[in-house]
C-alpha cells in the first residue's frame, strides 16, 4: 500500500495531464471544476486523482485516474472512498459514473448498472454525459448511506 495524503484541488496543468496519460476526456475541465477535484501525493506530480461534480441530492464521479506505476497499490479505491465521503457530507444520496474501462473496479466498490434514460436532468446535462463520453460507456449508480 502507497501511504499518501489526498489534497484539494490541483492545479489545471496537473489534472489535464493526469488525464491524458491516461486517455481520460479533459476538454472541459476549468479552474472552477476542479474545486471537488482531490489528489494523492505530491500536489505538483501527483500518483492518482477524482473529480466530482456535485448537485445534490445527485452528484457525478469523473476522472478517478491513478498513474500507471502505482496501480494496483488500493490508490484507487482510498480516492473513491475519499469522493464517496465528501459527496455524502454535501448531502449526495446517488453518486453516478460512465466508464469505458472501469466497470468491474467500481462494480466491485458496490455501483451497479443504470439506464441512461433514468439519469436525473443535473446528470443528464453534464458534458461528461452529454459530449465526453461515448454511448458505449457503462452508466452506473451507487446510491450512498446516509
Amino acid at each position: 500500500h502507497i501511504m499518501t495524503t489526498i489534497t484539494t484541488r490541483p492545479s489545471l496543468p496537473v489534472a489535464i495531464g493526469l488525464l491524458q496519460r491516461a486517455g481520460l476526456p479533459s476538454e472541459d475541465l476549468t479552474e472552477e471544476r476542479l474545486e471537488e477535484f482531490f489528489v494523492a501525493g505530491d500536489p505538483t506530480a501527483p500518483l492518482g486523482m477524482v473529480g466530482l461534480e456535485l448537485s445534490p441530492p445527485h452528484g457525478l464521479l469523473r476522472s478517478l485516474v491513478v498513474e500507471a506505476h502505482a496501480r494496483s497499490s488500493g490508490l484507487g479505491s482510498r480516492l473513491l472512498a475519499h469522493a464517496e465521503a465528501y459527496a455524502r457530507a454535501r448531502g449526495v444520496r446517488s453518486l453516478y459514473l460512465l466508464t469505458t474501462t472501469a466497470e468491474a473496479f467500481f462494480a466491485a466498490r458496490g455501483y451497479v448498472r443504470a439506464d441512461r434514460n433514468e439519469a436525473p436532468p443535473s446528470i443528464r446535462s453534464s458534458s461528461e454525459f452529454t459530449t465526453l463520453c461515448p454511448a458505449s460507456a457503462a452508466f452506473m449508480v451507487k446510491h450512498l448511506k446516509e
